[in-house]
């Protein structure tokens, strides 16, 4: 129901209205913000929708194209005009691209109901952690295996798909997952009890819509979108309907530069 904005629209650079369509990439491995439904094509969750609510601010067909994560943010401005895939933004991805906020989300570590391993979120040496690649997750879990002492190992799991590694918690073949808190927390509600949150949120921070670096129109466009659907209650509509309001923010930025 979302309609044309024609001063925002007016700001796209030619690069991304000369073939009518809005292209995002994203990986739809991370539900709710992105999964696939249950033809195993159509990419929905929260992210989607405000993709396809964005993309009709601009008047563009939205064109959603599933990818590995990590091949993301390489692929923008040639491939994709944006990234929406569960981002969190970093110092890191900030020198590859720009970046416009729009959630905030922590990290959950999740294990086997019970904790059969008896593990402790302060201490994870001597576990197996799966983790998807790419994200900062799987960068925390690096460091922390970096820490470990020799005889008490920790064993970094990575997998391209989100789902891959919460299956491997279930099944044994890992000892814990860690993702983002909204992605951690559906998990866990899909497994009929077999997995279970452990120790509090971690590290929350604030997550992005990826653009090409220096693309100054285009980051304008999309800042100004995203605040027409944060101040129409559009956003807040999408993120209760996926059970995820508690990361909404009020205002969205280019580049912030408070990434909490």
């Amino acid at each position: 129901s979302v309609k044309k904005d024609d001063a925002i629209a007016a700001l796209l650079p030619e690069s991304v209205t000369k073939d009518g369509k809005l292209t995002i990439g994203t990986n739809p491995s991370y539900a709710p913000a992105e999964f696939l439904d249950a033809d195993g094509k159509t990419q929905i969750g929260y992210d989607m929708d405000l993709a396809r609510a964005m993309g009709n601010i601009f008047g563009l067909d939205t064109e959603i194209v599933s990818s590995n994560f990590d091949t993301i943010i390489p692929a923008i401005g040639s491939k994709y005009d944006l990234g929406i895939t569960a981002m969190t933004i970093t110092e890191e991805r900030l020198q590859s691209v720009d970046f416009v906020s729009y959630y905030r989300a922590g990290s959950t570590w999740a294990v086997q109901k019970g904790n059969p391993k008896k593990l402790d979120t302060s201490d994870m040496c001597g576990a197996k952690i799966a983790v998807q690649t790419g994200t900062v997750q799987e960068d925390e879990a690096n460091k922390i295996a970096k820490g470990c002492k020799a005889d008490k190992k920790a064993e970094v799991m990575s997998y391209k798909r989100q789902a891959e590694a919460a299956t491997a918690v279930a099944t044994g073949k890992a000892d814990v997952f860690y993702a983002d808190s909204p992605v951690a927390g559906y998990a866990i509600s899909q497994t009929d009890g077999q997995l279970e949150a452990l120790g509090d949120v971690e590290g929350v921070a604030k997550q992005g819509i990826a653009i090409k670096k220096g693309d100054q129109q285009l980051d304008e466009a999309v800042q100004k979108a995203v605040q027409k659907l944060m101040d129409d209650g559009t956003y807040m509509k999408i993120l209760k309907h996926w059970g995820v309001e508690s990361g909404a923010l009020d205002k969205a930025e280019i580049n912030p530069t408070d990434l909490n």
